[in-house]
């Protein structure tokens, strides 16, 4: 998934607005021990009382970038315990492209924080500062190295304040391709015996676009090349931008998903194209219908199912996940995290930044709205608090 703030064509075939919502209720035709191509192939055969996406548990656990509250992030260590952990999809990865065109598992195309770059004194002169999406950054950018060149890292923690106990595992891992996951999914498929899930997402989709790095092309080809992009595939592809969305919707037939960031916060498309809508017309019953005829589901912040209060706590839920649900969309919110800084205020335990509060209250509240699925560092924790909601 993306960062937890503010992140064209006609319908060609038509098979969105033929099938809508009701491509989850559909077979996700996934045959253990067939990779690729052959369980593609398989797809679309009705599996006992369905499956595909609508055929997942819920409420769904998400591994947002793996198991991210215990290793650093898009890592295979991330994943593989993600899936120890019982999650039911991993969100792998966030996707962004090198300098020769390599799509790569990274939060973000600035690598500074997510690797070991800083050390490395031939890539020293690298480090400079872009305008991402409006905004300055300064870092070390995917799109300046060659993939070669990125192999040569390692992967570190993001948030060592909140989650020191996760620097033990600093540079033990290096960065995932995406062609690497969809190997490792197959891989972990056949080993584990049950199909494994993941749920990639296009990062900056815009920006890399005006840098001649297409995104969506890059991932339709891949997901063609391992017989990936039908609609009952386990691959559900994202983004915060939903032309992005509307681009793969013409290039493949996984299930789509719209991220939606804070409700008066701007798809950066939007900011390009000079479109004024914000996040809050979007889900509106108007703009959730749009979003209807070329997604199934969005990823909404957890404040936009329950806003916060000045003083942190949860206020009143919304009505947005009955909107959605009126129109076949399905929910996948972001982020629950068991740290007391990522919690509402009434969920908290003490103050230190690195300690657990109460995330099975948290779970409990957000479940209680209907809501179809959750983003999750923990997976474990929220399969627990799924355990505690389902048996009442």
């Amino acid at each position: 998934m993306g960062s937890d703030q503010a992140n064209e064509k006609t319908q060609g075939t038509g098979r969105r607005a033929i099938l809508g919502a009701a491509v989850f209720g559909a077979a996700s035709g996934a045959v253990l021990g067939l990779p690729g191509a052959a369980a593609a192939a398989e797809a679309g055969t009705a599996g006992p009382g369905g499956r595909g996406l609508k055929g997942l548990p819920k409420p769904t656990i998400i591994g947002h970038r793996g198991a991210s509250g215990y290793r650093p992030e898009h890592t295979f260590g991330s994943y593989n315990l993600a899936l120890d952990l019982g999650a039911d999809v991993v969100e792998a990865g966030d996707l962004v492209p090198t300098k020769d065109g390599h799509l790569v598992c990274r939060h973000e195309p600035e690598i500074g924080g997510t690797t070991d770059v800083a050390s490395h004194p031939e890539f020293a002169g690298r480090k400079t500062t872009k305008m991402l999406d409006g905004v300055a950054t300064t870092g070390w950018f995917t799109e300046d190295f060659t993939l070669a060149e990125l192999k040569t890292l390692r992967a570190v923690e993001r948030i060592p304040a909140n989650r020191p106990h996760n620097t033990l595992y600093d540079g033990r891992w290096g960065i995932p391709t995406f062609e690497e996951v969809l190997k490792w999914q197959d891989e972990q498929t056949r080993k584990r015996g049950k199909q494994v899930w993941i749920y990639p997402e296009t990062k900056h989709p815009t920006y890399f676009r005006g840098l001649g790095l297409g995104l969506e092309e890059r991932v339709a080809k891949l997901l063609r090349k391992h017989g990936k992009d039908g609609r009952n595939s386990p691959v559900i592809l994202q983004s915060f931008e939903p032309t992005s969305i509307q681009k793969l919707n013409q290039l493949v037939d996984n299930p789509l998903v719209v991220l939606l960031s804070t409700a008066d916060s701007r798809p950066y498309d939007f900011v390009a194209s000079g479109d004024p809508r914000t996040v809050a017309d979007l889900i509106t019953p108007k703009g959730l219908r749009e979003i209807a005829g070329y997604a199934q589901g969005i990823g909404p912040t957890l404040d936009l199912v329950i806003p916060k209060n000045a003083d942190g706590t949860l206020g009143k839920p919304t009505s947005l996940v009955s909107d959605a649900h009126r129109v076949g969309l399905v929910l996948h919110p972001y982020t629950m995290r068991n740290e007391n800084p990522f919690l509402p205020a009434e969920y908290r335990k003490g103050s230190a930044t690195d300690a657990y509060g109460d995330p099975f209250g948290a779970f409990r509240t957000y479940f209680a709205t209907g809501i179809d699925g959750v983003f999750t560092d923990n997976a474990d924790t929220g399969l627990l608090a799924r355990a505690d909601f389902l048996a009442g």
